[in-house]
């Protein structure tokens, strides 16, 4: 992280304002003098596992650069972790743990669309500011009002790029969908796909739908093989996408696969081997990207966990970035005057330049990334 995150020192009337650590309202109180606390959300065991760890790490990166640069007029931060499984309800437990006994300021999560959704309403209605790094589905920020914001860009944004990406670049006339019926991250991708291809003039062939936890897709991957689609879309998960992968490559199936971000994950290509060759993807950044901020990022996740950072771990960065950039700049730990400075930042890092718009959802762009054997490459940058 940049010097400069922290540079310029708040009025003395701020810093004292500060010494009065994070509360769950304005009220004050809860935080140690020396330690301002930040709640965060998401699944650190379960199926969804692989994307809270990435989130918490990127946090924890975060936390470590700031604490090692002085901190936020000479005060610790520290991101508290509850565990919510990606399960609605888990996740209101953890809110409710976080905002009423460790007394956060602000909250850093949920990680998926569908804990976030069930959380949302309680970040105004708590006067707690949180901003989920990764859940896509659009009306998250409108459910949760004023206190809710996004980090990344949405399903629907996610659909729009791949139709056009299809069209205009890839030149594909044809398509098939085939999505998760129980979750409104994959439904929210098709449906705006399919708009949008018909729109500039593809067909959808087939629009075909699956349920949660099914492992046998070979009744859907049959009507898709007659139709010989120029691409497939598949909006789910990188362990469901894997087991698709390996179906329709086995049936015969030759298309292009098409997907977003719920890919991005080192399994995908454990899990779907050959089949996901080729496959291209939406994601927020790319780990290879020539830009600065990516590469000194990289380079300090590297050396902190030994391991290359997917798009998780950047959007937690970025998002644990801006929002401690807005608790600086609020000057006091209060929720209103948090969740004012976080509507007004922009900032310019590793997943790109991020600002938020009239909805509180992060305006950036989308990186297109392609499956490369057990490897991937930039195909692409689409702006918004």
């Amino acid at each position: 992280m940049k010097k400069n995150l922290l540079s310029g020192i708040l009025a003395s009337a701020m810093a004292i304002t500060l010494l009065a650590g994070c509360s769950g309202n304005s009220a004050g109180g809860g935080s140690n003098e020396d330690t301002i606390k930040i709640g965060a959300i998401g699944p650190l065991s379960g199926a969804a596992s692989t994307y809270g760890v990435s989130v918490k790490e990127g946090a924890q990166l975060l936390e470590k650069e700031v604490n090692d640069a002085g901190g936020i007029n000479g005060k610790k931060i520290k991101f508290v972790f509850e565990d919510d499984q990606a399960d609605p309800n888990s996740s209101m437990q953890a809110f409710n743990k976080l905002v009423d006994d460790e007394k956060v300021c602000a909250i850093l999560g949920p990680v998926t669309s569908g804990a976030t959704l069930a959380v949302a309403p309680n970040a105004t209605s708590k006067q707690i500011p949180m901003i989920t790094p990764t859940a896509t589905e659009p009306t998250i920020t409108s459910v949760g009002g004023d206190y809710m914001f996004r980090g990344c860009f949405v399903d629907s944004f996610q659909g729009d790029v791949l139709a056009k990406y299809a069209t205009e670049k890839l030149a594909k006339k044809t398509a098939a969908v085939l999505y998760n019926a129980g979750s409104d991250y994959s439904k929210g991708i098709a449906d705006s796909f399919k708009s949008k291809f018909e729109a500039a003039g593809g067909q959808v062939g087939e629009f075909l739908t699956y349920n949660d936890k099914d492992t046998d897709f070979k009744a859907q991957l049959t009507k898709i093989k007659s139709l010989n689609p120029d691409v497939i879309v598949l909006p789910d998960y990188y362990n469901v996408v894997g087991l698709i992968a390996k179906q329709a490559r086995e049936m015969g199936i030759t298309s292009q696969f098409l997907g977003g971000d719920g890919w991005e994950s080192e399994e995908l290509t454990k899990i779907g081997q050959k089949a996901v060759d080729g496959a291209l993807y939406i994601n927020h950044y790319y780990s290879g990207d020539s830009d600065e901020n990516v590469k000194k990022f990289v380079e300090s996740y590297k050396k902190e966990y030994n391991k290359e950072p997917d798009a998780f771990a950047a959007l937690s960065y970025d998002t644990s970035k801006i929002l401690v950039k807005a608790i600086e700049k609020a000057g006091k730990t209060d929720g209103a005057a948090i969740k004012d400075a976080l509507a007004s930042m922009e900032m310019n890092s590793v997943t790109g330049n991020i600002k938020f718009g009239s909805d509180r959802s992060a305006i950036k762009s989308a990186a297109i990334i392609k499956v490369d054997g057990d490897k991937k490459v930039l195909a692409d940058k689409v702006n918004p």
